[in-house]
């Protein structure tokens, strides 16, 4: 990409006006962050890069309200430093592409979390990136200014387009501000482990603890030689210290298929959700897939795609699913439809013509490019990426 136009906007009027050229010299625009997702989909081509990072800083943090407004390029990093000095996180757990395509973590800016839309471990109780995005600037196609949202958690007025921003990947406008909920940081969280489950077990375990009052955070399954020769199935418990040693000896003594779940110390427990946040036991190369689906199903997709040990990860207690293996794109788009689901293809560099988002039935397809043509009607951000 050394060859491309790179321009760096320092404020919304600069951004406008680089929307506005575009138009009238019939250029496309390629937004970027930190770049930590570049590699996922066809690239940009010939469309000029729109760096957004000097659009950084905090507009306005109310901790008492649990409300955070940031612009759009500042680093995920800071936002995290801000929030623990004042007890609060991001509740969806941010996640970080950059280890997966060889660059260091910690660069990731929280507008491209937002465009991405992509969650860690926690999504599974405290809800995805859009749930928790209350407002947003931004540039339009036209290159127009339009908010959306608002900056108090309770809004019912016009349509929820921050939820339509969120996984958008940039293809709708170019978000310049970004208003999140945040929560309060648990004061104590736990993690405990169960050996030797198959991936079904796995998850009849973690539905049968997520259906208790044990209220579980987060719940994943790692297959054998990922962490251990055994295959890993760990839950999370969080909360205030006293709730948490009593949801753990709950935990204890439900009956899970006479595996029991045991409590392991900060270092494993680390060690698990990072493998998770950062896919490291599946490698740096080749094909990784994101496959999303009814939690229920997420064994029978492991086996309808012949899935070796090495070749997978599961979170969100079955929900998502992980793979590195080599099953054509095809084959294995139409296994996660026929158990309702859908794949992402984040990583193949050999993949040429597959596309990167599971392609949708012709009547979605239409309505998405209507939708796409309200906010982009020149098609300034239609790069030919995805």
């Amino acid at each position: 990409m050394s060859d491309q136009t790179i321009l760096r906007p320092a404020t919304e009027d600069d951004l406008r006006k680089i929307v506005a050229d575009a138009l009238v010299d019939l250029r496309k625009l390629a937004l970027r962050g930190s770049g930590s997702k570049d590699q996922v989909g066809r690239g940009s081509g010939k469309a000029t890069i729109v760096d957004m990072t000097a659009l950084s800083g905090v507009v306005d943090y109310d901790p008492a309200e649990l409300v955070l407004s940031v612009r759009s390029g500042t680093r995920l990093t800071e936002i995290d430093e801000l929030l623990q000095s004042n007890g609060q996180m991001l509740a969806f757990e941010p996640w970080d592409a950059a280890p997966l395509f060889g660059m260091p973590s910690g660069r990731t800016t929280i507008g491209g979390v937002v465009a991405a839309g992509l969650s860690g471990s926690q999504r599974l109780t405290q809800g995805a990136v859009r749930d928790h995005l209350l407002g947003f600037a931004a540039i339009s196609g036209r290159a127009e200014r339009f908010v959306g949202g608002a900056k108090v958690v309770k809004n019912v007025t016009g349509y929820d387009l921050p939820k339509l921003l969120a996984g958008s990947w940039g293809r709708l406008a170019a978000m310049t501000e970004v208003t999140l909920k945040v929560l309060p940081r648990p004061a104590a969280s736990l993690t405990m482990v169960a050996r030797g489950f198959t991936p079904r077990q796995a998850w009849q375990a973690m539905a049968k603890l997520l259906g208790s009052e044990a209220e579980v955070a987060a719940a994943a399954h790692l297959p054998p030689g990922a962490l251990d020769r055994a295959p890993i199935t760990a839950v999370r418990v969080q909360g205030f210290p006293p709730s948490v040693e009593a949801r753990c000896r709950m935990i204890e003594t439900i009956e899970t298929d006479d595996v029991p779940f045991r409590r392991v110390d900060e270092e494993q427990a680390s060690a698990i959700w990072a493998a998770l946040r950062t896919v490291s036991p599946l490698g740096r190369a080749g094909p990784l897939w994101r496959v999303s689906l009814p939690a229920r199903h997420g064994a029978a997709f492991l086996d309808a795609v012949d899935a070796a040990p090495d070749e997978w990860l599961m979170d969100w207690a079955g929900g998502l699913i992980w793979y590195s293996g080599h099953k054509p794109a095809a084959a294995l788009r139409a296994e996660a439809r026929k158990l309702g689901g859908h794949a992402m293809l984040l990583r193949d560099n050999a993949a040429a013509g597959v596309p990167a988002l599971h392609p949708h039935e012709p009547t979605v397809s239409l309505i998405e490019e209507r939708v796409r043509r309200a906010f982009d009607p020149g098609g300034v951000f239609e790069t030919g990426r995805f």
